[in-house]
């Protein structure tokens, strides 16, 4: 059985993460999304609304699952009894950083490999932090998230303005 792992903040999770979740299901038998827990962000969902947003958009999926995770990556996948790990690239920026995890986590343990997946084109500028900046000024998100993410990005900056008064 060929299982994978796809992890990282989704914070919140956008239409780059769900291409890549997509693809990448179609090429194993078993994708498993996790929420990394990392207590040195500020993030603006916790990792248990992140799994609950996670879970609600991949639900079609059948042979993905969703769950969170401390620690390193390698140990996670290690645990999972996964043999790849599953990278989404957008830009050559993110292929340096990327390439130098895979080499590390290859020396940790030679039995998993990094599978990296070039987002579609229509995703590569698409990131959670942009997705924010704009959620935070109020403009318009439906081209970068399912429209029940946009509804809890938007609430939570509701939230936030509503403190603030």
């Amino acid at each position: 059985m060929k299982r994978a792992i796809y992890t990282g903040s989704f914070d919140p999770v956008t239409y780059g993460h769900l291409d890549v979740i997509g693809r990448a299901s179609n090429m194993v038998d078993e994708l498993i999304v996790a929420v990394l827990k990392n207590s040195a962000k500020s993030p603006l969902f916790s990792v248990e609304e992140r799994v609950r947003m996670l879970k609600e958009v991949t639900k079609d999926i059948p042979n993905v699952t969703v769950t969170s995770f401390e620690g390193l990556t390698i140990d996670f996948a290690d645990a999972m009894d996964a043999h790849i790990i599953v990278r989404g690239l957008r830009a050559i920026t993110d292929f340096e950083y990327e390439l130098q995890m895979a080499q590390t986590n290859r020396i940790v343990n030679p039995k998993v490999d990094t599978m990296f997946l070039v987002t579609s084109e229509e995703y590569s500028y698409l990131s959670s932090t942009i997705l924010k900046e704009i959620a935070r000024y109020g403009g318009a998100l439906e081209r970068f998230a399912p429209p029940c993410i946009i509804e809890k990005v938007r609430s939570k900056y509701t939230i936030k303005e509503n403190q603030n008064e």
